[in-house]
């Protein structure tokens, strides 16, 4: 038989991508649509100041982020015990109810402040589950040779979901504010049940299972000693959470840059734009060499650009340094995804992509929570200026305590081992 040479050449991979293209449009256009509802309840139900509704938007990332704290330990082991398709499959069925409660109390006029943090907590508890056995799912479905053009392919269909969620849903809603909700829940039941069409996926165990809690254990003691890993980790940890410009562009779309909610949808879809535009260039031509330094620059660049888009009073030339910062995320994201798959050995990935995943959640709520605080204290564009700033300054401090990731030239499986242990 033919190896393959592409991994949409394999069957059970496109499923996977069309499930991953499926669920993450559906659950940003929830997200987006989450934000901007609960700014504008806070500052025309509530009365509340720019100042005051941004700290809400600040305490909307915290809700989202307590469940994922919580609860990734326990979603990493799922991964690497049970069959990971059911564990994403009942996740992302757990989001779909979220959708479908989103679409009837919108439609009967009943949200308020708790019940968005409460809907938005949910649909954290549900969102850590599908992160670490979608991650390890890949690296089951295709040959070693070709896991980092699949992991740039399901980037792409990250990206590009991204781009349409919230650009397809902020349009919908002007029109009527309870549809792209339900649009998402159907979404997601559609994503479901591809992901259980693919073949049954449950990680190899080399010895004697261990008992639940030294699993879990041993998954964050492996990280931590592995330098490589916790640097690769926790460049995304930092540099993110401090330039967390996302988390205000409610503010800027209702209050500076006055384009509503569906300039706010192409705001956020800006970002995934650009990084589609590289996730698809890498899809065909990977990188090779020279990885490590490409993604402290690409981090460093994000930094740079989120500066000016703080700076920025013009929605066209925002929505350009937006798409500009998605771009050079994107080149990070990839190498770090590409990067952490080969070094973790497959019984370790559910739990590696489960602490992987706390650190982009953490980075991306925590990271609205000190946007929101830094926002009530700075205003909006002193926290976006401190927040790229930040973000630049660690990269250096990381460049220069974790040299591996200078070092890492390659994604060869053996040689990248060489290089960051040497």
């Amino acid at each position: 038989m033919t190896e393959p040479t592409s991994p949409l050449q394999i069957a059970d991979y496109r499923r996977y991508w069309l499930a991953r293209f499926i669920a993450v449009f559906a659950t940003m256009s929830m997200v987006v649509l989450i934000g901007y509802q609960l700014y504008d309840v806070a500052r025309a139900d509530y009365g509340m100041s720019v100042a005051e509704a941004s700290f809400q938007l600040g305490l909307l990332g915290l809700a989202q982020f307590i469940p994922l704290f919580v609860l990734t330990p326990v979603a990493g082991l799922a991964a690497d015990r049970f069959d990971r398709r059911y564990v994403a499959a009942f996740a992302n069925g757990i989001d779909g109810v979220v959708g479908a409660l989103l679409a009837a109390l919108t439609w009967a006029d009943a949200l308020n402040i708790p019940i968005l943090f409460g809907l938005a907590a949910a649909h954290g508890a549900a969102r850590v589950f599908v992160g670490p056995s979608m991650s390890a799912i890949a690296p089951n479905i295709v040959p070693p040779a070709l896991l980092p053009r699949a992991i740039a392919l399901s980037s792409m269909a990250w990206q590009t979901a991204s781009v349409a969620g919230p650009a397809v849903g902020g349009l919908i809603f002007a029109g009527s504010e309870w549809l792209p909700h339900a649009i998402s829940a159907v979404m997601l039941g559609i994503a479901t049940l591809l992901i259980v069409s693919i073949r049954p996926i449950k990680a190899r165990h080399d010895g004697p299972p261990l008992k639940p809690l030294r699993q879990i254990i041993e998954g964050l003691v492996y990280v931590w000693r592995e330098r490589f890993l916790l640097g690769c980790i926790t460049l995304d940890l930092f540099a993110v959470l401090l330039a967390g410009a996302t988390a205000l562009l409610p503010v800027f779309a209702r209050d500076i840059l006055f384009v509503g909610p569906e300039g706010l949808g192409l705001m956020r879809a800006a970002p995934a734009l650009g990084a589609a535009i590289v996730a698809l260039w890498l899809s065909f031509r990977p990188l090779e060499r020279g990885v490590g330094m490409t993604m402290l620059w690409a981090v460093a660049a994000f930094g740079a650009f989120t500066i000016a888009f703080a700076f920025s009073r013009n929605f066209l030339l925002s929505l350009a340094i937006l798409a500009a910062m998605g771009a050079v995320d994107m080149v990070s994201v990839f190498i770090r995804s590409s990067l952490v798959q080969l070094f973790t050995p497959d019984d370790k990935r559910g739990r590696v992509s489960s602490i992987s995943g706390l650190a982009i959640s953490a980075s991306n709520e925590l990271g609205e929570m000190q946007s929101g605080l830094a926002a009530a204290l700075l205003g909006v564009t002193g926290a976006v200026v401190f927040g790229g700033a930040g973000a630049i300054f660690v990269t250096l401090i990381w460049a220069w305590y974790f040299p591996e990731l200078r070092r890492a030239s390659s994604f060869e499986p053996q040689e990248l081992k060489r290089e960051v242990t040497t």
